[in-house]
C-alpha cells in the first residue's frame, strides 16, 4: 500500500498551506526553531540562559524565533514584575510539549545519519 502526501489547500489567517506537512514545515521550519524548543523540552528559560546555550544564534535571531515561536503557540512568554529588570520566562506550551516525540525522533535520526557519515 503506497502512502501519499494529501494534497487539500488548507487558509490559515492570511496563509495558504497545500498539506498538513507544508503547515508543520512552517511551524517548526527554519534552523533554529526545533533548537530552540529541544532547549526547552525540559526547562522553563530565561533569555539570557537561552542566549548562552545556544550561543551560535545571534541574539537578533534569537528574539526573532522565540516571538515567531511564541505567535504560532509553539511557547509560551511569562512575564514577572513590571518594573525593570523585569524577568521573562519562556516554556513550551501544550502545543510545543506535543511536539517533542516527533523532535526527539528527528534527533535519533540525524544522530543515525551522522554516525555513518562519519564511519564511512
Amino acid at each position: 500500500m503506497e502512502k501519499q502526501c494529501e494534497t487539500s489547500y488548507v487558509n490559515i489567517g492570511e496563509k495558504s498551506y497545500p498539506c498538513a506537512v507544508s503547515f508543520v514545515m512552517d511551524l517548526i521550519g527554519g534552523r533554529w526553531k526545533g533548537v530552540i524548543l529541544c532547549h526547552l523540552k525540559n526547562d522553563d528559560k530565561r533569555f539570557g540562559e537561552l542566549k548562552k546555550e545556544l550561543s551560535f544564534i545571534t541574539e537578533t535571531t534569537l528574539s526573532l524565533q522565540l516571538r515567531q515561536l511564541e505567535r504560532d503557540g509553539l511557547i509560551t512568554r511569562t512575564v514577572f514584575g513590571t518594573k525593570p529588570p523585569v524577568k521573562v520566562v519562556y516554556s513550551l506550551s501544550d502545543l510545543g510539549n506535543s511536539f517533542i516525540p516527533l523532535l526527539d525522533n528527528i534527533n535519533e535520526w540525524g544522530k543515525n545519519i551522522l554516525k555513518n557519515k562519519i564511519t564511512s
